[in-house]
């Protein structure tokens, strides 16, 4: 306790000066322990602490239930991360949220002015470090984001879904991705229903059922601005069809912290299943779809904006019963951010990296087993990449297909597959377009950027090519 008012970066005397000074300074405060707790009393609930703890701990084998536990890596008080470790390993069905920069205090906003209200204990005040505000843990995040709140007895992701708090938005947009998004100043343009394309989302239809489908970049590096834009124009967002090994959470630590993963799953990232697919158009909700899946955004060397679709129609035969909007999407930028070092096969000659990966897939639910050759290597991995001076990112959001009327869609599988074979003809038409267009962009340096924002505010509009 007398440490934490020590620096870490003093040298080793000073150290042990101000350790000195500051158990010296709690001396006169440990005769209050006497008035708050009596010996007696002391001794007794230590005595009930220690049957108890021996009672729970003969029965966490047999308990069932979903447990999360939130754990602390700067608990000064008890040793939270140790705790965790310890449950981890004894509960069956038990996840681990570890906040290292935390305190103690983890859910309790506890204000210095307000501390005699909760306690008379002088301690405690000479101990500020100890019980103090603790900021950026929001419970209803976490347990959005590990996939554990739920309506009923049984998770359900369609309806379970709650849409991203105006808090949990200025958190993830306006703090933890700000400086992505400025860095790279992403351009947003969508096609009206006449053919002329524009920026902004003006083509893109206000009310569902309506199909995203397009080209899922390297490691999904598209996904963070494409969210914000539909946010903050669209007041909606995607509910997006993933992979479900983004959901398991098979892999994870007892000192697992927040990540990637917990944030797809809080902005609506549900498992692709045709099932999913059909109640969230039968709800007229927004869907991201990405035919290419984990093949297409964890592609190799030279395979940047090459489409890994399958040959199954298949959500053109439910959007058309549904009568949903079709609105196939280009992006470009993948290249002018990230380099990829080593890609699936350079890891696979890799004997450790080979056997990792197996191990990973080995008991990763499979999605693509019927699909033959490159279309369904679905296999999960971590490609090794590097960071570039930042270029941009350009979105290109194609002219609505409407399915509505399109019967013969929904019988007959040869015309479904034309209408599959236009929507990918579509997408890598907007992307070669994106590709022509951006090098007519005076703004896609981020040194000329930066100084367009140095002139009129890190938060103006910064110009493009004209559409």
């Amino acid at each position: 306790m007398a440490m934490v008012s020590v620096e870490n970066n003093l040298s080793p005397p000073k150290t042990l000066q101000k350790l000195s000074d500051s158990l010296t300074s709690m001396l006169p405060l440990l005769s209050e322990l006497a008035d708050i707790i009596p010996r007696d009393t002391l001794f007794w609930k230590l005595k009930l602490l220690k049957s108890g703890a021996a009672y729970a701990n003969s029965r966490l084998h047999a308990v069932q239930a979903e447990v999360l536990l939130l754990a602390s890596g700067n608990d000064n008080l008890l040793p939270s991360g140790e705790e965790a470790d310890r449950l981890f390993k004894s509960l069956k069905n038990c996840r681990v949220r570890y906040f290292k920069d935390n305190g103690h205090t983890l859910l309790l906003i506890l204000r210095k002015q307000n501390l005699q209200k909760y306690q008379r204990n002088l301690l405690m005040q000479a101990l500020p470090n100890y019980f103090g505000q603790e900021d950026g843990v929001n419970l209803l995040s976490v347990i959005k984001g590990v996939n554990m709140y739920r309506r009923g007895r049984q998770r359900d992701p369609v309806t379970d879904y709650i849409p991203p708090t105006l808090s949990e938005f200025k958190k993830t947009f306006d703090e933890d991705h700000k400086l992505f998004h400025l860095a790279l100043s992403p351009v947003m343009l969508s096609t009206l229903k006449n053919g002329k394309i524009v920026r902004g989302l003006t083509g893109v239809p206000d009310q569902g059922p309506v199909l995203f489908v397009g080209y899922h970049a390297l490691m999904g590096i598209e996904l963070s601005p494409l969210y914000e834009e539909f946010l903050r124009e669209k007041r909606t967002s995607f509910r997006g069809m993933a992979h479900p090994i983004l959901f398991g959470g098979k892999h994870e630590s007892s000192r697992q912290e927040l990540s990637r993963f917990d944030t797809i799953s809080m902005y609506g990232g549900l498992p692709v299943t045709a099932i999913n697919m059909y109640r969230l158009f039968e709800r007229n909700q927004f869907v991201l779809l990405y035919p290419g899946g984990v093949r297409e955004a964890l592609h190799r060397k030279g395979e940047a904006y090459k489409l890994f679709w399958p040959d199954q129609p298949e959500f053109v035969r439910m959007a058309a019963r549904f009568g949903v909007t079709i609105i196939p999407f280009g992006f470009v930028g993948e290249d002018d951010v990230l380099e990829l070092v080593a890609d699936y096969n350079d890891q696979k000659n890799i004997p450790y990296l080979r056997e990792w990966i197996e191990s990973i897939n080995r008991e990763a639910q499979r999605v693509r087993d019927s699909v033959k050759g490159e279309d369904g290597n679905q296999d999960v991995h971590i490609p090794a990449l590097l960071p570039k001076v930042p270029g941009r990112f350009y979105y290109l959001f194609g002219k609505p297909i409407e399915m509505k009327g399109m019967d013969n869609v929904v019988r007959d599988r040869k015309s479904a597959n034309e209408v599959y074979l236009h929507i990918k003809s579509e997408v890598e038409s907007l992307m070669s377009y994106l590709k022509r267009k951006r090098e007519e962009d005076p703004y896609r340096s981020i040194a000329q950027r930066a100084v367009y924002q140095a002139s009129w505010g890190a938060s103006a509009e910064v110009p493009t090519f004209e559409p």
